[in-house]
């Protein structure tokens, strides 16, 4: 591809902590010097600040709140492989990731089905004013009955219905964010008035859902809404997106099925009467980047490799997003007529496949295949991006190790940079102006 003289526009990148705050590279070729601690956070604040060194626009950490149980009943082979779990605390995790950092947007992941919407309101408020305008809310609903049994209910509400309830509660965390007038706080040591209650507002929330009173114990934080990401693939979860996501996670396996999925994000942005440019669709990618091109696609076939020989933790896998017993199908049998309460948008893609090729495409980590040596692969990147318009990418890897992220911070990224496609300095101090800076 011949680099034209055109300036090309420029595109996001982040990082998925896939697995969340949990043990990383263990079973790897490259598993650091001390596995056993890897509930302290030093791996991951080398990663913020490996992003923060490439100019990511965030750090986005999953999370979920239950040991898995779904594969043939039990919770043995998660635990086998520690897969999906264990996973700490990410609000745990931000504290360290801010104090390391300065310009990096971190955003834990906090269920609308496990906090209460006050608490929630207040935790991101704090987190909003210790990092200075740095963090954001991965709006989530929990899709799995051993997380809603943790907290004492039966199961969870029924697919769209959690959406429901997802749409109050983020109505109510807004208006307590919203509580505290811009300029309430006057900190005028004379009159005395350290802040003018006549702006500051007591919110009365009487939903179908909730009830709160309000406002929130603490001043307007320094970006007032932090920017709410979301990962909605189902239609309900799309329009819910629409009108409450700044940034969206999207799986799609190739350029037009990115470019489809852009257009109507873009189209439902515009329904809900939104600028479509202030939401950015970013797409999971998960490269390989060695020094040859024989080198990365040798480790993509060690993976493979090691997916083939232990089927069961792809399947375990399948089986904790749909709440289906995979361990249950031939797996060689294409599968048919599957219905879920939880991941409907993934289940969806699997009907007609094998339990075995599905548990191949898992260990590819699905996301983008992007294979190669760093100058390829930033080629590659700026071409699906050429052809679908934008947002950017969102690296993840839920066995990453240093080295992996020294391949992309310091191979591929400054390739990118070099080409003009991802910035080489933050211009604002806020990450929500980062983020819609392009």
């Amino acid at each position: 591809m011949g680099h034209t003289g055109m300036a090309r526009k420029q595109f996001h990148l982040s990082w998925f902590l896939s697995q969340g705050y949990g043990p990383k590279g263990w079973r790897g070729p490259w598993p650091g010097s001390d596995t056993a601690r890897w509930m302290m956070p030093d791996l991951f604040v080398d990663l913020a600040r490996s992003l923060e060194r490439a100019c990511f626009d965030y750090l986005i950490i999953e999370d979920s709140s239950m040991l898995p149980y779904q594969f043939n009943g039990s919770h043995d082979t998660y635990l086998k492989y520690a897969a999906s779990t264990p996973k700490l605390d990410p609000s745990v995790l931000v504290a360290y990731l801010a104090q390391a950092t300065k310009h990096l947007g971190i955003i834990p992941t906090l269920s609308t089905s496990e906090y209460p919407p006050f608490l929630l309101a207040r935790l991101i408020n704090s987190f909003d004013h210790v990092t200075e305008g740095r963090i954001g809310w991965n709006c989530v609903t929990s899709s799995n009955d051993g997380a809603a049994q943790n907290y004492g209910h039966d199961g969870q509400l029924p697919h769209d219905e959690r959406y429901d309830r997802a749409e109050e509660f983020t109505d109510l965390v807004t208006k307590l964010w919203d509580a505290w007038e811009p300029d309430a706080v006057l900190l005028d040591r004379d009159t005395p008035m350290f802040a003018d209650g006549s702006k500051v507002h007591v919110v009365n929330h009487e939903g179908r859902y909730f009830r709160c009173r309000g406002p929130l114990n603490a001043p307007r934080s320094p970006q007032g809404r932090p920017p709410i990401c979301q990962a909605g693939g189902s239609a309900r979860g799309q329009l819910f997106a629409a009108r409450w996501a700044d940034t969206i996670i999207a799986d799609a396996g190739n350029p037009e099925a990115m470019k489809r999925y852009r257009d109507t994000v873009r189209r439902n942005a515009v329904a809900a009467g939104r600028d479509p440019d202030s939401i950015k669709v970013l797409f999971l990618a998960n490269p390989v980047i060695d020094t040859t091109l024989a080198a990365a696609q040798e480790r993509r076939r060690m993976q493979q490799a090691d997916a083939n020989q232990h089927l069961d933790m792809q399947l375990a896998n399948m089986s904790r997003l749909t709440n289906i017993d995979f361990a249950t199908f031939d797996p060689d049998e294409p599968l048919q007529g599957l219905e879920t309460n939880g991941h409907q948008s993934a289940l969806a893609k699997w009907i007609g496949k094998t339990p075995r090729q599905l548990g191949m495409n898992q260990a590819v980590k699905q996301g983008l295949d992007l294979t190669g040596t760093a100058d390829h692969v930033a080629g590659i990147m700026a071409e699906m991006m050429e052809e679908v318009g934008g947002d950017g990418f969102l690296f993840f890897n839920a066995t990453f190790d240093r080295r992996y992220v020294i391949e992309l911070c310091d191979g591929l990224v400054p390739e990118l940079q070099r080409r003009g496609l991802t910035r080489t300095v933050y211009e604002h101090s806020l990450f929500k102006d980062n983020l819609m800076a392009f």
